[in-house]
């Protein structure tokens, strides 16, 4: 049967699968990066995991992919297939296409960002099927943005499009790691939260869904925190909405999990701030931890696409 390898590579886990032509997962398997070996130990957990969803697809499907699609997390030259930072993996300009084209005989591998890739998933299968124009924000340990376009994902002229959690929405805010203060993953991202009920709950074990269980039960303390990273939230989506007037914003990662907890607030503080601006459908993403996974495999077949039509 006919079928392309999809590699989603995490910070401390790998999720993967056979797609079929229709998208139908055919396969899948998890396993870990081994990062506390170092970065070379990264890269061959990866190649071997690709090798051997090669040998599951021809021991068990008649035959050998016929492309691989991989996403990774940092700063990704999708062009040139090089993955050329992550900190949470320790590499630098590894030249991921090249590897795994040859670990797996030659065939076309598509290397993709891990949020650009879920954002492609999430807009053609996902919440976003059948929209135009949609943004794509995962609320996780930092925030990023997929932009999609028509089908596609806009990367832009260097590779960074959609960094929407370097917008400063508070100047005299947190310091971020990026060099700026007061930016929007340093107030509204699902670590935010967390480092922001811990401090006010006195708990240093608590978490941002501890935060969402406590405002569902009423603490005022936990409501202040939620509302203060809703209204950063929201005016950076607001700020992203003047720029690039998505008909969708879809909102994903571990902060969704709250539901309408998140999106009731975040639905009226974007109302409230908007003015000339068209108000957007804002909906949770549909995929889960499985939009990486699944844009891989949109990755691999586009580019056999791209192939034939040349």
């Amino acid at each position: 049967m006919r079928h392309v390898i999809a590699l989603d590579v995490g910070g401390t886990g790998m999720k993967a699968a056979l797609v079929g032509t229709d998208g139908t997962l055919l396969h899948e398997a998890r396993r870990a990066t081994d990062r506390e070996r170092g970065a070379e130990a990264v890269i061959e957990s990866i190649l071997a995991f690709a090798a051997d969803l090669r040998a599951h697809g021809e021991e068990h499907l008649g035959e050998s992919a016929v492309a691989a699609g991989v996403a990774v997390p940092g700063i990704v030259d999708s062009a040139k297939g090089i993955a050329v930072y992550a900190a949470n993996l320790g590499w630098r300009d590894v030249p991921l296409r090249a590897l795994l084209a040859e670990r797996l005989g030659s065939v076309p591998v598509a290397l993709g960002h891990d949020v650009r890739t879920g954002g492609l998933a999430e807009g053609r299968i996902g919440a976003g099927r059948g929209t135009d124009r949609f943004l794509f924000v995962p609320l996780g340990t930092g925030i990023a943005g997929a932009i999609g376009i028509a089908g596609t994902i806009e990367a832009g002229a260097h590779g960074d499009a959609g960094e929407i959690g370097h917008i400063v929405v508070r100047p005299e805010g947190p310091d971020c790691s990026c060099g700026q203060r007061g930016c929007l993953e340093t107030l509204a991202s699902a670590a935010a939260v967390t480092r922001a009920w811990a401090a006010a709950s006195g708990d240093p074990g608590a978490d941002a869904a501890d935060c969402a269980k406590a405002v569902e039960s009423g603490d005022p303390a936990a409501i202040e925190v939620w509302q203060n990273a809703v209204d950063a939230l929201a005016a950076g989506l607001v700020t992203a909405l003047t720029l690039l007037d998505p008909g969708t914003l879809i909102i994903g990662g571990g902060l969704a999990e709250a539901g309408e907890t998140l999106f009731t607030p975040l639905r009226a503080a974007v109302e409230e701030r908007i003015t000339f601006q068209k108000p957007p459908h804002i909906v949770p993403a549909a995929l889960g931890d499985t939009a990486g996974c699944l844009g891989a495999g949109l990755l691999a077949w586009d580019l056999l696409s791209t192939e034939v039509s040349a």
